[in-house]
């Protein structure tokens, strides 16, 4: 009997795990569907019992969830390494992202800017906050929605500068990448992959995850902005 094997995770993930799923469904002889959506969501999904074999989140939700009794202890394993970029639509001019000032300046002469509900956003926060322009900003500021792209929104019109993981800005029509956050504002998140608590097949599920976070998928991972973790 062919198993199904059910997945959850981040939309920053989503094109990874879907190219990923379909050489492991030719190799393993499974079918593995995976549900991306905003982190949060996710998370409250499955602190509710939602059925999954597999979850792919920020670490420090992992670990969260592992803590809870949603994640089979000692499953995680690191899957990627993600860093946050700046974006405006296409035919815009390109700010300077060269170093912490540059990135304030643009923030400052941007009329909106946006940003996600995941680790990126969170980020972002902070970083107004650093700088004193948590309030000057808020007026300016638009949060996407869970599960929709910050890129979209810029595509459309809706803000002037973006900024969310770089994965999930790739390949978004209508948009220009200017570049990561420099060094010394940059926030890597750390995405792990584990076995849901909730998994009818175990042991099989860990071999999916064992597969999801070996060298053989590197490649891909890169493809999509993000490193191995």
């Amino acid at each position: 009997m062919t198993h199904r094997f059910n997945g959850i995770s981040s939309m920053a993930t989503r094109q990874i795990l879907a190219d990923l799923a379909a050489v492991y469904e030719q190799r393993a002889g499974v079918q593995f569907a995976v549900r991306s959506m905003g982190g949060v969501e996710a998370a409250r999904l499955l602190r509710a019992g939602e059925p999954a074999d597999i979850v792919v989140l920020a670490g420090n939700v992992m670990e969260q969830l592992e803590s809870e009794g949603h994640i089979a202890s000692g499953t995680r394993m690191g899957f990627a390494r993600s860093s946050i970029a700046m974006a405006v639509r296409s035919g815009m001019q390109r700010p300077d992202v060269s170093d912490e000032e540059a990135v304030k300046q643009a923030i400052l002469q941007a009329d909106k800017i946006c940003y996600s509900t995941g680790p990126s956003g969170d980020h972002l926060m902070r970083l107004l906050e650093r700088w004193g322009m948590s309030q000057s900003a808020a007026q300016r500021a638009l949060q996407a929605p869970p599960g929709v792209p910050v890129g979209t929104m810029l595509a459309r019109g809706e803000a002037d500068l973006g900024f969310q993981q770089l994965s999930e800005l790739l390949h978004v029509p209508g948009i220009e990448i200017v570049g990561s956050l420099p060094p010394e504002i940059q926030a890597v998140t750390i995405f792990t992959a584990g076995v849901s608590t909730m998994s009818s097949h175990p042991e099989e599920a860990h071999a999916l995850v064992a597969y999801l976070t070996s060298p053989e998928a590197d490649a891909v991972k890169r493809q999509y902005g993000m490193e191995p973790a």
